[in-house]
Order: structure tokens, then sequence, then C-alpha cells
């Protein structure tokens, strides 16, 4: 779906502006202390989630990484079982055992998301390897942070998923920190991570992760690829997270010039929903979803409930 239309657009532009406000509600609400686990929020990043979701199908897999509820949402993912999983409830998509890292609904695809760094990407082409052999013609996306690219399993799963030809779109979010250590005291200069990936024999390409059309078009690109059979596909898309690693404050150690910098490049920005009645469509949703998340009850934790697998 390329955005030939305003409909279109004002569908995705409101996407983002759900996601963006989920998030901000968790920040403004982690305080109370109901949310026990760590949140790993990924406001300024929206137009990645929603540009690249937009070009799939309900069928199509995805993994993700600690960085998950964008992208759980924008695949379709129920707000209400995510914002109970947060709460550890056992109406949550993982029973309320996962938390907000470990986030599960195959109803939409959504295998999992995985904390550790770099974990995602070999459950990933394990999924998609699996669907090869089953003679499936579904497309897995990974999702990784630029800071993943450092992790020794990418070059072995570029490296297989090349030499199997796997349907698998690589996203890398490039949100120029791994925790709070900026790029540069991380990667060499002039590392270029396209070209690594096409070294491991990937098609690859870079964009600018803010602006939602430039997401869709690359995301467009790539999707076509794969569905004419050309092997695995490699996508890195610049963009910034404007709160710390893990949790709902601000990161109080970058620096105020290169914030200002990127908050005039936010991606509700350059595509804003300015429907109000959309906005308070929203934020009824967003209410209803913490209702229920708080009334819902506490997982057991019996294993012979509904965990024995036989």
């Amino acid at each position: 779906m390329l955005l030939d239309s305003s409909s279109k657009l004002s569908h995705l532009a409101y996407e983002m502006l759900r996601i963006r406000k989920i998030e901000e509600a968790i920040a403004l609400k982690y305080s109370e202390e109901k949310m026990r686990c760590p949140v790993h929020l990924s406001i300024g990043q929206e137009a990645i989630a929603v540009g690249v979701c937009s070009q799939l199908s309900k069928t199509d897999l995805m993994v993700s990484n600690h960085r998950a509820h964008a992208h759980y949402l924008a695949k379709g993912g129920s707000l209400r079982q995510m914002m109970a999983e947060i709460y550890g409830k056992k109406t949550g998509c993982s029973k309320g055992r996962g938390g907000s890292m470990h986030l599960v609904d195959l109803e939409c695809g959504f295998l999992g998301s995985t904390p550790i760094v770099g974990g995602s990407i070999p459950v990933g082409v394990g999924a998609a390897f699996g669907s090869q052999l089953q003679g499936k013609s579904l497309i897995t996306v990974i999702f990784l942070g630029e800071g993943a690219t450092e992790e020794g399993v990418f070059a072995e799963s570029l490296n297989f998923a090349a030499l199997k030809k796997l349907n698998i779109l690589f996203v890398c979010e490039n949100n120029l920190y791994s925790v709070y250590s900026p790029l540069e005291v991380r990667q060499p200069a002039g590392r270029d991570r396209v070209l690594l990936a096409k070294a491991h024999g990937l098609q690859a390409s870079a964009g600018e992760g803010n602006r939602l059309d430039e997401v869709v078009k690359l995301t467009s690109a790539a999707i076509d690829s794969l569905k004419k059979g050309n092997g695995p596909y490699f996508l890195e898309f610049s963009t910034y997270r404007y709160r710390e690693h893990c949790g709902p404050h601000k990161d109080p150690f970058r620096p105020n010039e290169e914030v200002f910098h990127w908050e005039q490049r936010d991606p509700l920005l350059y595509f804003p929903c300015t429907d109000p009645e959309k906005t308070l469509e929203i934020e009824r949703e967003i209410e209803e979803a913490f209702a229920f998340a708080e009334s819902s009850p506490f997982p057991s934790f019996d294993p012979s409930e509904e965990t024995i697998y036989a």
C-alpha cells in the first residue's frame, strides 16, 4: 500500500499518533509502580513500525527486540492484551508471564520479542527457514537495532539467510544509541551496515526512518523484490528515540543541540493526524485498555493449569 491517496496517508498518520499516545501514557503511569517490568519506549521511531507494517499481510511473520511496543501494535496486536501483559496479568498476550519485552500474538503473526541484543535475528531466520521447508510464501520481518549488528550472530544469520535465499526482510532501526553509548564509540568511523549486508549476499538499502513516505516506498520495493524470489533484503532506517534506553524518562546525557535537531524531524510533524475526533478515539481506547489491565486477574503460576506440553 503506497501513499497514493489521502485516506491511506490519514490512516497511517493516525496509527503513528496512536502508538505515540500509548507510549506516552505508559511513561506517565509508570511511576504508579503497577507495571512491574522494564519498559523500552520507541517514542520518536513510530514511522518505521507503521510504514513497514503497512506493506505486510496479517499472515506474514514478525520477530522483534526489547523495544517492541510499536512493532506489535503496528502489526495488529491487541492494545488491551499488551497493557495487561505489561501489568503482569493473566489476560496479557503472554499470559502475564513475559512483560513488556516478551510480547507474543500468533493471531496477527507476531511470533515474539526477544530482549537479548541480537536475539531476534536467529529466531526470525529460523522461522523463515521453517516457512520455506513447509512450502509457504510468507515474509518474515526481523526488527533489530544498529547495536545488534555488532553481534556475531548478525553475520552468521545473514550468511545463512542469503545461502538459503530466505524470504526475510531485516529492518535495522538506527537510533544512534545502544543504552547510553553513541554510535561513534561502538563502531569504527565509516562503517556502512548496508554494505555489510550486501557483502553477505543480501540486497540492501537505507533511508530516513522519520519520513513515513520514505519508509513505505523502500519497504514496498523490498517486499516486491522478496516476492520475486530475489532472496533476503536488508533495510536500515535512521531515526531517534527521545526517551532513555529503559524507562519513562528523557535521556539526561544527550547533547541539547542533538535533541533539538531530531525534534525538528519528528515523524508526527512530517505527517500529523489533525482530526480531533481521532485523537479522542485514541484517548478513549487507551483509558479502556488501562482499566482492562488493572481489573484483570494475576496468573496463578500453577504449571498444571496451562503450561504443560506433551
